[in-house]
C-alpha cells in the first residue's frame, strides 16, 4: 500500500497494503458479472455469497497467522542472501520478498476454497468486475491526493514532530531512488498490480469477508481495516492505511464483490507513486 498526501507525505509499506450510493449499488448487483478464467462462474451476482458462510473466525486467524509466519521465514532467506545492509537492498530482493509474501497466502485462499468452500475460487473470494468498477479510477486517485492530506493535516498541526512529512515519505522514496532503469518496471508491477490483488484477496475477500458472518457488518469494516493498518508495523503510517482500507471496506461491502476495491487499490498505489517520480 502506498499512500502519500497532496504536500508529498506518504505510507509506503509496498505489499503485506467510499462508500457507493445506493443507486449505485443496485446498478452494481444488478448487471452481469464478468466470467472469469478457471471454474466455471456462478450465473448471477446473488450467487456470489463470499466467505461469509464458509470459514469460522479461528480458520481466518489460524490462517492468516500460519501464512504470515511461513512469508517472514521465506522473506528472511531471501534477505539473507545479500550482504547489502538493512534498507538498502536492491529491487529484486524486494521484488523476490513479494513474492514470498504472497504465494503463502494466495496458497491458504485456494486451498481453503478446496477444502471448506465451494471450490470456485473467484466465488468464494467474491472476485468480480463490472463496468462501474471504473470509478475506482477517479475514487483512488481521490482518496491519496485528498484523503491522506486530509487525515494527516490535524495530526501534523497536534503532533508536528510525530508526523513530519519527512519521516513519512523517507522509505517509499528510497525505494524509488533504488529503482533504475528496467528494475522500475519491476517496483510498478509490485505495487501497482501485485500488492492491490493480493491484498484485496486476502483483507477484503477473506478477512472481512468471513468476518461478516460472524460479526456487524460495520465491525467487520472496522476490524479489517485496523488488522491492515497495523500488519504494516509502522506507526506513522497507521492512520493513513487505516483511511484508505475504509474505502476498500466500503466498496467491498456495498458492491459485494472485491473488483472495484482492486481497481481503487491499484489507482491509489499508481497515483503515490508518481507523486514520488514527480517530486
Amino acid at each position: 500500500m502506498l499512500t502519500i498526501s497532496a504536500n508529498g507525505t506518504e505510507n509506503a509499506p509496498l505489499f503485506l497494503q467510499v462508500g457507493a450510493s445506493k443507486t449505485a449499488e443496485l446498478c452494481i448487483t444488478s448487471s452481469h458479472p464478468i466470467a472469469l478464467p478457471g471454474n466455471s462462474a456462478p450465473r448471477h451476482s446473488s450467487d456470489y455469497r463470499g466467505t461469509a458462510s464458509l470459514y469460522s473466525l479461528p480458520t481466518v486467524i489460524g490462517g492468516w497467522l500460519g501464512c504470515y509466519l511461513v512469508a517472514n521465514i521465506l522473506g528472511g532467506v531471501i534477505v539473507g542472501t545479500t550482504s547489502a545492509p538493512s534498507g538498502e537492498e536492491p529491487i529484486w530482493v524486494l521484488g523476490a520478498s513479494a513474492l514470498a509474501l504472497w504465494t503463502p497466502f494466495i496458497v491458504m485462499l485456494v486451498m481453503l476454497s478446496r477444502k471448506l468452500g465451494s471450490g470456485h475460487f473467484w466465488s468464494d473470494y467474491s472476485v468480480r468486475f463490472q463496468p462501474i468498477d471504473a470509478l475506482g479510477i477517479p475514487l483512488g486517485i481521490a482518496s491519496q491526493i485528498l484523503l491522506v492530506s486530509a487525515v494527516y493535516w490535524p495530526l501534523r498541526k497536534i503532533f508536528p514532530n510525530t508526523f513530519d512529512p519527512a519521516d513519512v515519505e523517507d522509505r517509499a522514496r528510497d525505494l524509488y531512488d533504488r529503482a533504475d532503469g528496467g528494475w522500475l518496471i519491476v517496483l510498478v508491477l509490485i505495487v501497482v498490480v501485485g500488492a492491490p490483488i493480493v491484498e484485496e484477496l486476502v483483507y477484503r475477500g477473506f478477512i472481512q469477508g468471513t468476518l461478516r458472518g460472524t460479526m456487524n457488518h460495520g465491525v467487520a469494516l472496522v476490524v479489517t481495516a485496523v488488522w491492515f493498518a497495523l500488519i504494516h508495523f509502522v506507526p506513522v503510517e497507521y492512520p493513513g492505511l487505516f483511511a484508505i482500507a475504509l474505502v476498500l471496506g466500503l466498496s467491498y461491502h456495498f458492491s459485494h464483490r472485491i473488483g472495484m476495491a482492486i481497481v481503487t487499490h491499484m489507482a491509489f498505489n499508481a497515483t503515490g507513486l508518481l507523486l514520488v517520480a514527480l517530486k
